[in-house]
């Protein structure tokens, strides 16, 4: 099940299922440690003998954030019990405490008094083994512990402030299903202390007159230490939770008019994903500048792993959109990370330090992340790598740079970290084609010399030479410039066709012998958005031309499939569904279209792309990585950082050329990054 309503500050993250309960929970990273493993975190209402656990089975849910805040705003309606419920839960922008607010409407004639049960199903550290949950009766609350790891949840009502109806107990564990089963008879056992693996409940009850409404609190302080959780404790209860919750809705509002813009009548749905976007794109990117792919546990079923990792290709694509829109402090963060972090860890500092290359994708802490690319194939050692990733994080680099111009920024990056990549770019050639040596394909499918990679080794030179200009290594400027034109000139000679008359997706590698893969592949698009190819490029026109009539899907949702014949998890297999469509292909599509455009008439012709991409998200915003063809049913994982990213970049592009256009119609809209253009 996908994830929604993702809310965080950086150290804490909270991720919800479309049931509206907690199912990740991670700390002390974004992405790393998750203490829920996706497990749900119940909610239950009691009321006269009948009892419902919060689902869309049983309740209507309308799921969504306040506006313009990382706060939730959720309602619940049931079809018999006589109650509304108004739900608001934020992750303090500072302090790592988890409040929920939960207003409850008497629906009735007559007076209720029903009961609420909030249920906790943590896994201290990533698993179940050896924790505990205790009754504290000095702070009248629930702590679960492990090791460094504290939780303490406490509640209040409109007149009392502590726990006095609980359970703790085992589950998943000699048929024992969980604590959470001793809720449903409206009465807690209020067993004192649990250990091994455990779940606990706490219970609110309730006397609301006829008509009229209650309000009641619950909040998890996390930490490292007991004081240290009780200090956050009392933080809440000194303050207010209700204060709590309405200072970070006053604080996400300000932090979002950093990225306000004259948005040139842009639709006002598309208008508001663009700025729920970047607050999402907030959530996924840790304190230490590790962006997250994704925060989805449900995809460990296809290989028990997940997207928490940082691919540094989604990475810079969400560090240059982050630029552009106005939040350079987080984008300097993730390019410190990569830089820094990321290169002094395990093998892949030597590895830097040797070749100037980075890994496949990397943990939160910037420790190497699991990978299924091998060192050994056929006898021969390769680079377990995707070329793109190093390129891209370079270009972001420029792009950085380009838009702060902050020299003092760069200084310390630009020795250590770009002379070694774009060295390594430059020498990771073919002596005789002077393309790309193989490496994997951005999809991490095929192994070969691709399009898509070359074109991001010319952006990536082009960024370099460009940061090289700025500290006067001559030398380094016109090596990396003649290597981005050498690469360009490899690119038009090896990877067009001529007979079809437009670019092919790659080379493959069979055994020694190398064979043109002429699949149509949306990420050629990246001709134009990363390698610097005018979008009026007769050759690129007619790619771009084979891209939408072989890769748009003919079905209920429309959108562009990543490539012909796409299998990864294929929902139709039938003509004229070349795949599941992918929100960053289908944005790619509108960048191109932008990029191409050179009076206003056409650059609307983006505006169809950027609503479809605005129009597949769930009411609170959130971006999937693809969607069924027919119904429009998010497939994979949610929210999917490079989706959110790519849309805001999108955004900012067609700003960006309706205001060249409004002063000069026929001057070229410039979209390679790793030329100064600005």
């Amino acid at each position: 099940m996908p994830r929604d309503l993702p809310i965080g500050n950086g150290t804490l993250l909270a991720a919800f299922d479309f049931d509206y309960q907690i199912r990740d929970f991670y700390y002390p990273r974004v992405g790393k440690e998750n203490h829920a493993l996706g497990y749900p975190w119940r909610f239950g209402v009691w009321l006269e003998g009948e009892f419902s656990w919060l689902n869309r089975d049983s309740w209507v849910l309308q799921r969504d954030y306040v506006s313009d805040a990382l706060v939730t705003a959720v309602t619940a309606s049931h079809a018999r019990l006589p109650l509304r419920l108004y739900f608001n839960d934020a992750i303090d922008y500072e302090k790592n405490i988890l409040v929920r607010r939960v207003r409850v409407q008497n629906l009735s004639s007559r007076p209720l008094a029903p009961r609420i049960f909030f249920h906790t199903d943590l896994n201290a550290m990533e698993n179940e083994i050896g924790d505990t949950v205790f009754f504290d009766p000095k702070n009248a609350c629930l702590i679960h512990y492990k090791g460094p790891r504290y939780f303490l949840m406490s509640c209040a009502t409109e007149t009392t402030l502590g726990v006095t109806h609980f359970a703790t107990g085992t589950k998943r564990h000699r048929g024992l299903e969980g604590t959470w089963r001793d809720a449903e008879n409206g009465i807690l056992g209020g067993n004192p202390i649990a250990q091994g693996s455990v779940d606990s409940v706490i219970g609110i009850h309730l006397s609301i007159a006829a008509g009229q409404e209650a309000v009641c609190h619950y909040w998890m302080a996390v930490g490292e230490n007991y004081r240290e959780v009780e200090e956050l404790h009392r933080l809440v209860t000194q303050i207010g939770p209700d204060r709590l919750i309405e200072r970070n809705i006053d604080y996400w509002r300000r932090w979002i008019l950093a990225g306000e813009k004259d948005y040139y009548g842009l639709p006002t749905l598309l208008v508001e994903r663009y700025r729920r976007s970047l607050l999402i794109l907030r959530t996924q990117i840790d304190r230490g500048g590790a962006v997250i792919a994704a925060n989805d546990t449900d995809i460990r079923q296809f290989n028990q792993d997940t997207y928490s990792y940082v691919w540094p290709r989604d990475g810079a694509i969400v560090s240059e959109a982050l630029d552009r829109a106005g939040y350079g402090r987080m984008s300097r963060r993730f390019l410190e990370f990569c830089t820094q972090k990321a290169v002094n860890y395990n093998y892949s500092a030597s590895i830097l330090a040797e070749t100037g290359f980075l890994m496949h994708k990397y943990n939160p802490d910037g420790s190497v992340g699991s990978s299924w690319q091998p060192w050994l194939q056929d006898g021969e050692m390769l680079l377990p790598i995707q070329e793109d990733e190093t390129a891209l994080v370079i270009w972001a680099i420029w792009s950085h740079y380009r838009v702060h111009r902050d020299i003092e920024a760069i200084r310390p990056i630009y020795s250590p970290f770009v002379e070694r990549a774009a060295d390594f770019l430059l020498g990771f050639r073919d002596d005789k084609t002077n393309l790309p040596l193989p490496s994997y394909d951005l999809w991490e499918e095929r192994r070969g010399i691709f399009t898509f990679t070359t074109a991001t080794v010319i952006g990536g030179l082009k960024a370099a030479a460009n940061l090289a200009t700025l500290f006067q290594d001559d030398e380094r400027v016109n090596a990396y410039m003649t290597g981005a034109m050498e690469v360009k000139a490899a690119l038009d000679q090896h990877l067009y066709c001529q007979r079809e008359g437009r670019f092919a997706r790659g080379i493959l590698l069979d055994d020694g012998v190398q064979t043109r893969d002429t699949t149509v592949d949306s990420s050629l698009l990246g001709l134009v958005i990363f390698g610097g190819y005018d979008p009026l490029d007769e050759r690129v026109v007619r790619t771009v031309q084979a891209v939408e009539e072989r890769l748009w899907v003919k079905a209920g949702s429309g959108g562009l499939a990543r490539y012909e014949g796409d299998s990864y998890q294929r929902a139709l297999d039938r003509e004229g569904v070349p795949g599941n469509p992918w929100l960053v292909c289908t944005l790619w599509l509108a960048q191109y279209r932008i990029a191409a455009a050179r009076n206003r008439k056409a650059l609307e012709q983006a505006l169809p792309l950027l609503m479809w991409a605005a129009e597949r998200a769930l009411p609170s915003g959130v971006l999937p990585e693809q969607v069924h063809p027919e119904s429009g049913d998010f497939i994979s994982v949610s929210p999917l950082t490079w989706s959110h990213a790519t849309l805001v970049a999108a955004v900012l592009d067609y700003i960006e050329k309706a205001q060249v256009l409004s002063g000069h119609e026929s001057r070229p809209h410039p979209v390679v990054a790793g030329t100064d253009w600005r």
